[in-house]
């Protein structure tokens, strides 16, 4: 009992600085998320040292994009949507799946690369190279999750939702970029 009163305390902190402060609070979670799982996923694949670069750029995409892309899209979903129209939900989630999926994940798989350091040019090949297969795990494996996430929980709850999904799929998606750099070298 002496321990729930901490962790109620933390997660009303958390609600309040996601209602106060909601482009920071998911920018900030994001960030922290997306660093985690890029450690998780260098520990898997038996690193014996965290590659920094790696770690770093996975957070500053969630700092930059992983809270306030998905933040103003959800909005927008909310708004686009009619309230009145028949299988609303529905119709939220193709629109997740069908148009904010791709090109957050095109924008994803770009700005890692570049954010690690590399040059357009290799950034460009990489996205080339895992766009299509990554593409289609994502809509293959969370698009259950992602359908819960817009039918099941509130408006406010979707990112940080959205980040804990993508924690796993961090890991999915380093180990993936990971195997393809393997080969190109």
């Amino acid at each position: 009992m002496s321990l729930s009163k901490p962790i109620y305390n933390l997660i009303g902190a958390y609600f309040e600085q996601l209602f106060n402060h909601p482009i920071r609070t998911k920018s900030l979670t994001s960030c922290v998320i997306a660093t985690a799982g890029n450690v998780v996923s260098q520990k898997i694949s038996g690193s014996k040292e965290i590659n920094p670069h790696s770690a770093g750029a996975y957070g500053l995409f969630g700092l930059l994009f992983g809270g306030t892309l998905p933040h103003y899209f959800y909005l927008f979903l909310d708004r686009i949507v009619s309230d009145e129209l028949r299988f609303r939900k529905f119709y939220q989630f193709l629109l997740e799946r069908l148009t904010f999926t791709p090109l957050f994940q095109l924008c994803s798989l770009y700005f890692l690369s570049r954010f690690e350091g590399n040059s357009h040019q290799v950034a460009f090949a990489n996205l080339y190279r895992l766009y299509w297969p990554v593409l289609q795990a994502n809509w293959k494996y969370l698009s259950l999750f992602a359908f819960i996430n817009i039918t099941f929980l509130p408006p406010f709850l979707r990112v940080f939702t959205a980040n804990i999904i993508g924690f796993f799929w961090i890991i999915f998606l380093a180990n993936k970029r990971r195997q393809v750099a393997k080969k190109t070298e």
